[in-house]
């Protein structure tokens, strides 16, 4: 089969603060979806012939799992050229780090409320509905399409207590193509009885199951993951959490098959509320990182949703255990009980790793860009509470959180995040010009790549994002 060519502009990430604008490149991608050469200064105006003349001289040696020569592109057929439409710009997929599936059908109800309250009305009581498989099919597909539609490559879900509901998640995220990292909710207390798991062990049971049915899905891993689900301290007996630690270290051995160690999620320092109650709960700790830490939760592979409010002691252990942090800024800034401004400035200061998480419905909004925007309204507000400490965040850095940021979180960065060569082409077509991509700013004559990608980061929404891959398999457009 022939390798295909995407030819037109290319922006992507290469650091927090470096930002790649391409005008005129290609990526070339194999048959199994992976990046093998990305080119630059490609003529619009002969593009094939400048691509294979890009090659004959290049210096990027395609990956070893799929042996080509820069030899072999002797005809057109070689190649698929895949031209971008005009006033098009390609980026990598964007990467959702924190994400409540089943909340997608209440995203925008009870916002102001506090985080607690928030749960006991309005969420627990929507969750449960997730019982019944057909309920669970049907809110779950519309979520991962929308997602999709979004631009969103990879999404961190929390299911529902649900096991049957949860293993649906995953056959859904492998059926459309999204890359998923799907998790069971672990509750044996702090909810209503009618939406509790009967004890400890029938919550361990629950939970391997679905470890495995997913394990067994994708046994390497290339879409979907399973991955620990703790909801967060307050909704778990020590008993649960011990139990999640000891699952974590047998994956560490192989127990689970080849998919190597278990990735765990939690809500972590999210509210002023819960942090209290979670004290309450587990006095022999004096804050969340020792208590997680205590049970084995914490590692390279543990995405913590929040972290609003972190000591000095906390944001070090952290660092020193390399767990990543899902920023939610929606969520912080509508629910929960007042504005609550991360301190990611701090976390990119101290090299921890950080993402962005759109927390629907905690955050009313399923759309990154959304997430991106106000994760700059959040670091605004942040420069001012800090006394001007921590400088407000930069479009580019916003982008690094929502891409390459996010997939180092997910410990994906050797396979998604940008388009280095030997990733996965996980990648959006943007279109800036045209009927339904006119809801964006408005792009004028002599505006730069960079002004428009601006515009768009600022202004532009689904309508935008006209055409989305996963591993080279186009899933929307």
């Amino acid at each position: 089969m022939a390798l295909r060519a995407f030819h037109g502009p290319i922006i992507h990430s290469l650091s927090p603060t470096s930002l790649e604008i391409i005008p005129s490149g290609a990526i070339l991608v194999s048959p199994s979806g992976t990046i093998t050469h990305l080119l630059r200064d490609i003529d619009p105006a002969a593009a094939l012939s400048s691509i294979k003349s890009a090659l004959s001289s290049s210096s990027q040696a395609p990956p070893t799992a799929e042996p080509l020569t820069n030899s072999t592109f002797t005809d057109d057929s070689d190649i698929t050229l895949h031209p971008l439409p005009p006033h098009s710009f390609l980026i990598p997929g964007l990467i959702d780090t924190h994400n409540h599936a089943p909340q997608y059908a209440q995203r925008g109800l009870g916002m102001g409320l506090p985080l607690l309250t928030w749960l006991d009305t309005l969420t627990f009581p929507n969750e449960a509905l997730f019982s019944s498989p057909s309920h669970a099919r049907n809110i779950y597909s519309a979520c991962v399409t929308g997602f999709l539609r979004q631009g969103v490559t990879t999404a961190c879900y929390y299911s529902s207590l649900h096991a049957g509901a949860t293993c649906i998640l995953a056959e859904i995220c492998v059926e459309k193509g999204q890359r998923g990292f799907v998790g069971k909710c672990n509750m044996t207390r702090g909810s209503p009885e009618w939406y509790c798991e009967t004890g400890v062990e029938s919550s361990l049971r629950d939970t391997e199951e679905v470890v495995r049915f997913i394990r067994g899905l994708d046994p390497k891993g290339e879409l979907v993951r399973p991955i620990l689900t703790p909801r967060f301290a307050i909704s778990c007996h020590g008993e649960v959490l011990r139990g999640l630690g000891r699952m974590v270290a047998r994956s560490k051995e192989g127990g689970y098959g080849e998919g190597g160690e278990l990735a765990v999620q939690t809500h972590f320092n999210e509210a002023e509320e819960e942090m209290r109650v979670t004290r309450e709960l587990f006095p022999e700790f004096g804050n969340e990182t020792d208590l997680y830490e205590s049970y084995g939760l914490l590692g390279e592979k543990t995405v913590l949703a929040h972290c609003c409010y972190m000591s000095e002691y906390e944001l070090g252990r952290v660092k020193e255990l390399e767990c990543g942090v899902a920023h939610c800024p929606a969520a912080n800034m509508t629910v929960g009980g007042g504005f609550m401004a991360a301190p990611v400035r701090e976390f990119l200061r101290r090299g921890i790793k950080v993402g962005l998480g759109t927390d629907s419905g905690g955050g009313y909004s399923s759309s990154m860009l959304d997430a991106m925007r106000l994760a700059i309204v959040a670091s605004n507000a942040r420069e001012v509470m800090s006394g001007g400490e921590d400088k407000g965040l930069s479009i580019a850095e916003v982008f690094y959180l929502a891409t390459l940021g996010g997939a180092e979180v997910c410990c994906l960065e050797k396979e998604i995040g940008n388009f280095e060569v030997g990733k996965s082409f996980d990648a959006i077509v943007v279109g800036t010009a045209g009927e339904d991509q006119g809801v964006m700013t408005m792009v004028q004559e002599g505006d730069g790549l960079s002004t428009v990608f601006e515009k768009f980061v600022m202004t532009g929404d689904d309508r935008n994002i006209t055409q989305v891959y996963v591993r080279g398999r186009l899933v929307k457009g």
